[in-house]
């Protein structure tokens, strides 16, 4: 055998070996430019049920071809560039003379060989750790004056994924997360609150206000704003036409992964019932229909399909997409729960990666009635920013799945809020009276301002409440006269009042505005609630503990992105407030926060150390 032959089968043998079997159809995936309207006939549906028989198959081919390995190199790259899931080293292996090819095979390993988890490394260092998770640059909200402006306006927001994935990064990874992984307004949302529900269905959430000290500046304070959505009894659930979406690429072939999102599922499946419907789409490098629409009392069918799932190529997130918005469409339950559930690491490499384009495909089909949830799973590659807009465009949310634990929260424990949409397009614009308000600030939410002109625009898209969902605002306020205030007056005096009506009413702190649709309805509806100065609580020490367990997550989030708002507040600080506000803590869940806020004191210590020095 020459040397030449010698090479070419040692490259294509060792390249075999590294490439996982795809589990996908082999059609090219679909064309997914924007504008395209989703149709049955976008991509191939015919159901993969016989994946088994596929790899076999496959596993054939492969040792046909390698029979001929003997051949020229450039011979053979040809006949592997057949495949799709040798797309990655063809174009490689052509431009490589023969005295590339011992690197080309070390090359070729590690273009698909998964990232290891970091969690999963020996001895536990993650000095080496690649982190190319992706997260929208945010900005913290600036101190503004009432008197230059005096509305506050933002959509709500009901996501969690933030706080579970920095969860994984202390825990898993034993590293502090960098600053715009943690969204304060996911850390607090995170966690339920004793907000009483509205006592009927008419109104789709009760509206809670609660004013006291603010725990890191003596001279500011806190205003909680609370939302309880409804809360009916479980079997008032409508049926449910579920398309689960799962990312089977080769970034998805790890236990942290693919093995989470079928657990995770397993554990959805379980709670369906005959009413409900259930099917399983996957993308890679192209998309395939593994399930199609089956009742949900035919379980062992489901979770069957579910445990034959496997990982391999690359990722064409827009092809997959399609098919599931197509096979919700071809089943929409009139008055149910219509949902694709998209669980990925959000890392689209191929196919429709122009994001404007996905959220547009999104958006056409959120006006259909089919909404959106994303569920993260992984590290190294995690793509929050597009995870999140994806869910924020489809009315829907996105949770972060970093255990089995926080699967069954999300999907068991709170699949009502998850699944069932009770009231759409949520807004809330608060108005401060300058007569005694002089600063206010709003903590998180910074990519959910609104203008104060969107607050009336039907046409602004805004979030979701589910059923039994809290949904809680913080504001940090400069009361007048308090020596809280941070901005310098104006030399010459600001801006006149734009009414008289607060010199009227100079008990009056401001006015909370609230503007939602029903889940049926376009037109949105209004409610308002003025806040008093007789309703301040004097002392923190007086507050509820929700308040004060709220504020000290406010206080985590803050401190972990290194806020500038905190003064000399620290890890102590908080831990103190927070075990004393830990409450009825019946899943465990402000417990676990604690360990997070004693593990980040410890992993702060010796960069505080180094700034220190």
């Amino acid at each position: 055998m020459t040397r030449t032959k010698i090479f070419s089968t040692i490259a294509m043998i060792a390249i075999a070996g590294c490439v996982a079997d795809p589990v996908d159809d082999v059609q090219p995936g679909p064309a997914t430019e924007p504008g395209i309207e989703v149709t049955a006939t976008d991509v191939e549906t015919e159901p993969l049920n016989q994946l088994a028989h596929i790899r076999r198959q496959e596993q054939e081919n492969r040792r046909a071809e390698l029979a001929n390995v003997n051949d020229a190199v450039a011979s053979t790259a040809a006949n592997r560039a057949a495949e799709p899931h040798f797309s990655v080293q063809k174009h490689a292996l052509r431009r490589r003379s023969e005295a590339d090819i011992s690197y080309a095979v070390q090359e070729s390993a590690r273009m698909v060989a998964p990232a290891p988890y970091p969690g999963d490394h020996v001895g536990g260092s993650n000095q080496h750790v690649q982190d190319r998770d992706r997260y929208l640059k945010l900005n913290e909200n600036r101190i503004l004056q009432v008197a230059d402006e005096p509305v506050s306006t933002f959509s709500i927001d009901v996501d969690t994924a933030a706080y579970s994935n920095v969860r994984r990064m202390l825990n898993r990874e034993g590293r502090l997360p960098p600053e715009d992984a943690v969204k304060v307004e996911e850390f607090i949302n995170y966690f339920d609150y004793a907000y009483h529900p509205p006592a009927r269905d008419q109104q789709p959430f009760s509206v809670h206000t609660e004013i006291a000290p603010s725990p890191w500046n003596a001279n500011t304070h806190l205003l909680k704003v609370g939302l309880k959505g409804y809360q009916p009894d479980m079997g008032e659930r409508p049926a449910a036409n579920l398309v689960f979406l799962v990312d089977v690429s080769g970034s998805m072939r790890s236990p942290h992964k693919l093995g989470l999102v079928k657990q995770s599922l397993r554990l959805l499946v379980n709670q369906m019932n005959s009413g409900d419907r259930v099917a399983i789409a996957v993308y890679a490098g192209s998309a395939g229909l593994v399930l199609d629409s089956t009742p949900g009392d035919q379980k062992a069918k489901i979770l069957s399909a579910i445990d034959a799932l496997e990982a391999g190529g690359s990722t064409n997130g827009g092809a997959g997409i399609k098919l599931a918005y197509s096979i919700a469409a071809q089943h929409l339950v009139e008055g149910g729960i219509n949902r694709v559930l998209i669980a990925s690491d959000g890392d689209m490499n191929v196919g429709t990666v122009n994001h404007e384009a996905l959220v547009d495909l999104v958006e056409r089909n959120r006006e259909r009635g089919i909404a959106l949830t994303t569920l993260g799973f992984g590290a190294g590659n995690y793509n929050y920013a597009l995870m999140e807009e994806m869910a924020d465009s489809g009315n829907g949310n996105a949770a972060y799945i970093d255990s089995l634990k926080e699967a069954h929260k999300v999907l068991v424990k709170e699949m009502g809020s998850t699944l069932q949409t009770i009231a759409k397009d949520v807004k809330i614009q608060i108005e401060f009276n300058p007569e005694l308000v002089s600063e206010y600030r709003l903590i998180g939410y910074e990519n959910r301002v609104l203008n104060r002109e969107d607050f009336r625009n039907d046409k602004v898209d805004a979030g979701e409440i589910g059923v039994g969902h809290t949904v809680t605002a913080l504001y940090e306020l400069a009361l007048v006269g308090s020596g809280g205030e941070q901005v310098e007056p104006l030399r010459y005096g600001g801006r006149e009042n734009e009414g008289s009506y607060s010199k009227r009413n100079n008990n009056e702190l401001g006015e909370l505005r609230l503007r939602y649709k029903s889940r049926e309805e376009a037109v949105s509806k209004e409610l308002r609630e003025v806040f008093y100065r007789n309703d301040v609580i004097e002392e923190l020490a007086q507050s509820s503990t929700d308040f004060r367990f709220a504020a000290a997550v406010a206080g985590f989030g803050q401190l972990l992105r290194g806020s500038k708002h905190t003064g000399d507040w620290d890890f102590n600080d908080l831990l103190q407030l927070a075990r004393g506000a830990r409450g009825d803590d019946r899943h465990g869940y402000r417990g676990e926060m604690l360990a997070l806020v004693e593990l980040s004191r410890d992993l702060s210590g010796p960069i505080l150390a180094a700034h220190d020095s």
